[in-house]
């Protein structure tokens, strides 16, 4: 059986094609303005890279942010669902999901099926976010996947008080001109990032072990701030971006198979 998940979020898109348990291909692509296109493109796209065809497909299950744009979908699924089911599945003794990604980030506790026990989950505004991190750099004028790199040689940390984004870009502002490094600026940025996640995690209740999803999750410095604050080491899937898709390819898996004749 040949499904596809896909997680259509705010900022990227991904897609990840399976046959039973083999991931036979994966993509990642900017969003953009629109969801429904991005979508098609990200399904055409891992289809090619897999070398299927659309009707080889059985089931197709979508999650995030715009989820309900693509109407060839045969099912829809939370976020929190195929999350915790896509970090189980990479790694069976994960216990805590963290996932850091474009627009939220969540926090699941999972028990030892991979079901979702508790969670904490926010999505009213992009703080501490990749939108967040994206808005800073630009101010910061770095590369975005320089952040990390930068954080971890900085001789110390500084306080950024307010985890708005447009509030905490203006604080950055006068921080540049206050003439405040920027590899220290950095590092407290992620360690607000970390804060922020802390508590959530406290909300939640922590147990070993602990995956760390999301685009976030390849930012070196916010893991060593994360690290340092929950006392444990995270474990980080090999493309950690892609576990939501998985977990929806994982989800349409346990689908009937559509009525002969219909295609995607």
């Amino acid at each position: 059986m040949i499904v596809a998940g896909m997680d259509i979020g705010s900022i990227t898109t991904e897609t990840v094609i399976l046959r039973d348990h083999a991931i036979l291909s994966s993509v990642i692509l900017p969003t953009g303005a629109n969801s429904r296109k991005a979508a098609e493109r990200s399904l055409s796209a891992a289809l090619e890279k897999a070398g299927l065809n659309p009707e080889e497909v059985t089931a197709i299950v979508t999650t995030g942010y715009g989820r309900a744009s693509f109407p060839r979908a045969t099912k829809m699924i939370t976020e929190i669902t195929c999350h915790a089911r896509g970090a189980f599945f990479v790694h069976p003794q994960t216990r805590t999901v963290i996932d850091i990604g474009g627009q939220d980030s969540k926090v699941i506790r999972l028990d030892n099926q991979g079901r979702n026990v508790d969670f904490q989950m926010n999505d009213k505004c992009a703080a501490g976010t990749g939108r967040f991190l994206e808005v800073m750099a630009h101010a910061l004028e770095v590369r975005v996947e320089d952040l990390g790199r930068l954080s971890l040689g900085a001789p110390r940390t500084i306080k950024i008080s307010s985890m708005c984004t447009v509030f905490a870009e203006s604080e950055v502002v006068s921080l540049i001109a206050e003439d405040q490094p920027k590899e220290v600026i950095i590092r407290g940025l992620h360690d607000s990032i970390a804060d922020r996640i802390l508590g959530m995690v406290n909300r939640v209740g922590i147990e070993e072990k602990v995956t760390l999803t999301g685009g976030v999750a390849k930012n070196e410095g916010v893991v060593r701030a994360l690290e340092e604050r929950l006392g444990v080491t995270l474990y980080i899937p090999p493309e950690p971006q892609i576990i939501g898709a998985l977990g929806a390819a994982l989800m349409a898996r346990t689908l009937l198979p559509l009525p002969e004749g219909k295609r995607i």
